[in-house]
């Protein structure tokens, strides 16, 4: 999976330097179905909350975590795209629960996501307009746990996941700059919620 991120990372990199080829006044240099190409790298930060149940308790696990995300995607017209988003988030990691059963538990999650998201865009503006989005695919995660009076834990797990945004789009003609507010869902444990805030740039083809 990592050398998977990294390989897409660099492709997605380089994909930039054959957005400007054209003029442009020549519009896209091709499509796909009468539908214009993008691709879209996105950073962050974002607080993540785990519900964690071990031996009939529950605790609310957090955190404040990085955010990254690479998309390919269609705009289908001028007010709604349609895209694959691949999502990393940092590792979730939390000491001191549980400690009269467990003596201390720590669990680390790691988690990636791909998602399929669709956004409409709204106003009259031709530069400056605000979006909503919806998305939803599976989450991947790894979660391990460590206590002193716990058995150690490790379990991979392929889980849906679900997204919900909002925020505005700064229109460049041939690349777009994106700043949103997100909230991810992934069905892990007893519930995994990421409230997060991010700022992208499209390059459009």
């Amino acid at each position: 999976m990592k050398k998977l991120a990294i390989s897409t990372m660099a492709v997605l990199l380089a994909c930039p330097a054959f957005a400007g080829i054209n003029h442009p006044d020549q519009g896209s240099s091709w499509q796909m179905w009468g539908m214009d190409p993008y691709v879209g790298l996105r950073g962050g930060m974002s607080y993540t909350n785990m519900n964690y149940k071990y031996d009939g308790n529950k605790e609310s696990m957090t955190d404040y975590i990085f955010q990254g995300r690479a998309a390919l995607g269609l705009e289908v017209c001028d007010t709604v795209r349609s895209e694959i988003e691949w999502s990393y988030f940092g590792k979730l990691s939390d000491q001191e629960y549980f400690g009269a059963t467990a003596g201390n538990l720590d669990v680390k999650t790691k988690m990636q996501t791909l998602l399929w998201n669709n956004y409409w865009e709204f106003g009259d503006y031709k530069m400056l307009r605000p979006f909503v989005g919806l998305g939803a695919g599976v989450a991947f995660t790894s979660t391990e746990r460590y206590g002193n009076l716990a058995p150690y834990s490790s379990e991979d797990k392929t889980r849906f996941s679900a997204m919900g945004t909002m925020g505005m789009t700064f229109d460049m003609e041939r690349f777009a700059v994106d700043v949103a507010a997100r909230y991810t869902y992934a069905d892990v444990r007893s519930g995994l919620h990421n409230f997060g805030g991010d700022i992208g740039i499209r390059f459009m083809f």
